[in-house]
């Protein structure tokens, strides 16, 4: 039964919806969890998730089906990426299992806030990870909480599928061999003045360049940045310290095995931005938003256009979609029906 809201009105923001799921990691091992009305956590105040940034979270979708079901999009994945952050962290991994049942029991409890099929939104749901209990010392936590709470979101474009600008930022996102590709909250913190800066000069957000030599494309804000080059290759940026993006890698395997392009994930140099006809950036809550135009230094490269979205990107847009949603056959294991 779906919840009476104006689903078309919705943005990307927080909304208390009835259920969330709490666990807490104790004497070494995970307690039983459950769902619980509570959106308040009650922490120690010596907490290291509060002082040493000893947190990691994840961020999915759950689609409502034509046929009034509900699909996840590749859960699996968030849990093997959580898990990567959280052992680069020094924090406890959440088994799999934990993992998908708890994503599961929250979006069954949330039903109704699934938005309805062909209102463009979808159900977000943010799983955390944080260490608590009392150490103010520079170590591990003696505890954690995993969390999964959820919200309906609109679509991330009122407008449609528009490109936007984006400007090249001098700051740097991340450091070599630091913690660029995991999903903890302090890349995020890092990121929001480089991204006021940027929106200042009326661009979306700023792309980052590689740190050690600052000549490559790493992300683009929080997103991954692809191109598609005059030789029909997508292609996306390598690095040890940009996060390995589900999207990103979805994109790669549908350009390549449906659209029948050649995938290259390698250098994207930010001087040779002429061999791309058109670019994007890529992830979950945008799905992807086409780039129109790159500010570097005194520069601005447009590719394929400022208002229209290249043939591409739009024939990616669309068969990724159509699989979240359940319009078109998806690869093997890409689907979850929670019902």
């Amino acid at each position: 039964m779906e919840k009476t809201m104006n689903w078309n009105e919705l943005g990307f923001n927080y909304i208390k919806t009835p259920w969330r799921f709490l666990v807490k990691w104790q004497d070494g091992a995970w307690q039983p969890g459950a769902l619980t009305q509570d959106n308040q956590l009650t922490i120690s105040e010596a907490s290291t998730a509060l002082h040493y940034g000893q947190q990691c979270f994840e961020g999915l979708k759950a689609y409502r089906r034509k046929d009034g079901g509900v699909n996840l999009f590749r859960p699996q994945e968030n849990s093997r990426r959580l898990n990567n952050s959280a052992k680069r962290l020094y924090m406890p991994e959440v088994p799999e299992e934990l993992f998908l049942s708890a994503v599961t029991q929250v979006v069954k409890a949330n039903e109704a806030y699934v938005p309805p099929y062909g209102s463009g939104g979808t159900l977000y749901i943010r799983p955390l990870l944080i260490g608590v209990g009392d150490m103010i010392g520079v170590q591990a936590a003696p505890e954690y909480l995993f969390t999964v709470f959820c919200m309906p979101v609109g679509p991330y474009f009122k407008g449609g599928l528009t490109p936007t600008n984006f400007i090249v930022s001098e700051y740097d996102r991340a450091a070599p061999m630091g913690t660029g590709a995991i999903k903890v909250g302090g890349n995020y913190a890092a990121s929001l003045l480089p991204g006021k800066e940027a929106k200042e000069k009326n661009f979306s957000d700023c792309i980052y360049l590689d740190p050690q030599t600052h000549t490559k494309i790493e992300e683009v804000g929080s997103a991954n940045f692809f191109g598609i080059t005059k030789e029909n290759q997508f292609v996306t940026p390598s690095s040890p310290s940009i996060l390995p993006s589900i999207t990103k890698y979805s994109l790669l395997y549908l350009a390549k095995n449906r659209l029948g392009l050649e995938t290259i994930e390698g250098d994207v140099y930010i001087d040779d931005l002429d061999r791309f006809t058109e670019a994007g950036a890529c992830g979950t809550a945008a799905v992807i938003s086409p780039i129109g135009g790159i500010q570097y230094k005194d520069t601005f490269h447009v590719f394929y256009s400022e208002t229209e979205v290249g043939p591409v990107t739009q024939k990616l847009y669309d068969e990724l979609v159509g699989i979240q949603f359940g319009d078109i056959e998806a690869p093997e294991d890409w689907i979850l029906q929670v019902n």
